[in-house]
């Protein structure tokens, strides 16, 4: 009796067949990279300061002395949201009084903004904050914006992988792609922030339902010695070439609007990958289009110059599939006995912190001292070697050692940033990337770790969850960010301590490396250092999905 994977064998892992669909479903993902980081240069807040007017009767003296001064970071740098009041300072020089000589300008009454801001085009010609003036007493809705964004992501998580098992996974791939790619189009309209704020959830939704689908066709089409690649050096990686894309885009496209037009040309470029990429035939077997299923199978054969034989799946085998039932499954059983119930609640805390750190560092980026396109490409170009080292380290060494090593190393190094005198600030930025090193190798590796941990029948529902944990993670990853308008290391301090404290927690895992996947609860190890009452439960032995099984021809 063989399963799927044994009776597609024939084909082969590597042929021309498996190669196409990895690249293709690969670049697939590129549009991704840009899209999810695109906020920080499209929600980019240049230096700013209160607007005078050119009709205040001032003389140049008060008009260069009209903005009060503030201490940042141990300098003293022009207020961006207070100015003199305009009408003693027009008084003052209508009687020819000077400022500072004449006038003590501490003791001088000061006023908001009251006639807008002038904004440096130094970097930015505009972004939606210089559009629609989202600083000073509008600065929340700067981060409210990532996190709508994001917010967006999590319900894409949610509903992706049910839209997928419904209506296929060619079907939602392709329309996800078209709702990332239309709604990004027609963003450029917008007239308010409201209204691109909307519009950028339904791009989330996009986003991330996009890669998700993406993620799952490739797993379920490619072999299993592929799969850990296609999940680490395939999309990742790519995710991170579109990532790379968009500081070039954005330096040489400094208006938001034409920038948001440049980011939707290539998700158009993707329409033709619709008469290469096939349906899943794993997803077709379990809809009972078993038909379908063996024509993309006959064709991958030819393609890959294989001879398959007449009949793939056994007519009698497939008669007792289609009468089999499915058990149902509910998200308590996450939680049925205490030993999972500890691993889901540490796992939810894994994926939720490490991707605070990984998604907080991103939108950073351009805020670090120097030019803010290089820094994002260069947190976007430390990537890939993350993506690379933890290929190797999920190949040769035990799990939960490899997360906790380069959750503390990015961790401990985040933490050591505090300690960098203020004029080092290329230490600062590399220490930055090195902990970005760090954590986004962690990110990487917990798909797999998560996948191993679980059993069959709850391991796709414990996948979705614990990634919808990573989702909040990155809704409140914009307000670290934030912190940083206060006190420069204070984002990392936190970035750092809760990165160490969740690769101590790490090491309680039980070990999956070399050990076979569990297909029950009962088959779970145990987490270290904890002892629970054995609780059995018979209606989780069997299987989540039945086997697609044959007879030997």
């Amino acid at each position: 009796m063989r399963d799927y994977d044994e009776v597609t064998a024939f084909l082969g892992e590597w042929g021309p067949f498996q190669r196409l669909i990895f690249f293709l479903l690969s670049a697939s993902i590129i549009p991704n990279g840009f899209n999810g980081m695109s906020v920080v240069f499209l929600a980019a807040t240049p230096e700013h300061r209160c607007r005078v007017p050119d009709t205040a009767n001032l003389s140049r003296a008060w008009r260069n002395h009209s903005i009060p001064l503030r201490l940042q970071d141990g300098r003293e740098v022009p207020h961006s949201c207070r100015r003199y009041r305009l009408a003693a300072m027009a008084n003052f020089s209508a009687l020819g009084l000077e400022p500072g000589r004449d006038v003590d300008l501490e003791q001088l009454e000061q006023e908001s903004c009251l006639d807008g801001w002038e904004f440096s085009q130094d970097i930015y010609l505009s972004t939606i904050v210089t559009e629609w003036s989202l600083v000073c007493e509008d600065d929340w809705k700067t981060p409210l914006t990532s996190s709508l964004f994001f917010m967006g992501v999590l319900f894409g998580s949610f509903v992706s992988g049910q839209l997928s098992d419904r209506f296929g996974r060619k079907n939602i791939l392709f329309a996800t792609m078209a709702v990332q790619t239309g709604f990004s189009f027609l963003q450029i309209f917008s007239k308010s922030w409201e209204m691109f704020t909307v519009l950028f959830v339904i791009v989330g939704m996009g986003q991330i339902s996009n890669y998700v689908v993406a993620f799952i066709l490739g797993t379920e089409i490619l072999g299993k010695s592929v799969r850990i690649i296609f999940s680490t050096l395939g999309v990742c990686t790519f995710f991170a070439v579109g990532y790379m894309l968009l500081p070039l885009f954005a330096y040489f496209i400094r208006d938001w609007r034409m920038l948001l037009l440049a980011l939707t040309v290539p998700g158009v470029l993707c329409i033709p990958l619709w008469w290469f990429i096939p349906e899943s035939p794993r997803w077709l077997i379990s809809q009972r289009r078993f038909r379908e299923a063996e024509n993309i199978i006959q064709k991958a054969a030819k393609m890959n110059h294989k001879a398959a034989p007449v009949v793939i799946f056994d007519p009698m085998e497939l008669q007792e599939l289609k009468l089999s039932s499915q058990q149902k499954i509910f998200i308590l059983d996450l939680f049925r006995t205490r030993n999972i119930a500890a691993i889901t609640v540490m796992s939810l805390l894994l994926w939720m912190l490490t991707s605070v750190g990984y998604f907080a560092l991103s939108l950073n980026a351009p805020n670090l001292h120097g030019d803010a396109f290089l820094n994002c490409f260069l947190s976007a170009l430390i990537e890939v070697p993350a993506y690379v080292t933890a290929w190797l380290l999920l190949r040769t060494l035990p799990r939960r050692y490899i997360i906790a090593g380069v959750l503390f190393l990015g961790g401990g190094v985040l933490l050591l940033i505090q300690l960098v005198p203020a004029d080092y600030n290329f230490l600062s930025i590399g220490l930055a990337m090195l902990g970005k090193f760090g954590i986004t190798s962690a990110f990487s590796m917990l798909y797999v770790f998560t996948a191993e941990l679980y059993p069959t029948l709850v391991r796709n529902m414990a996948v979705g969850i614990t990634s919808m944990a990573s989702r909040v993670g990155s809704i409140i990853a914009p307000y670290f960010v934030y912190l940083g308008a206060y006190n420069r290391v204070l984002p990392y301090i936190l970035m750092g301590s809760l990165t160490v404290l969740i690769g101590i927690i790490t090491l309680f895992f039980p070990e999956s490396f070399g050990v076979a996947l569990p297909e029950t609860l009962e088959q779970m190890q145990k987490v270290k250092g904890f002892t629970f009452r054995k609780n059995t439960r018979n209606s989780m032995e069997k299987e989540e999905n039945p086997k697609v099984l044959i007879t030997s021809f």
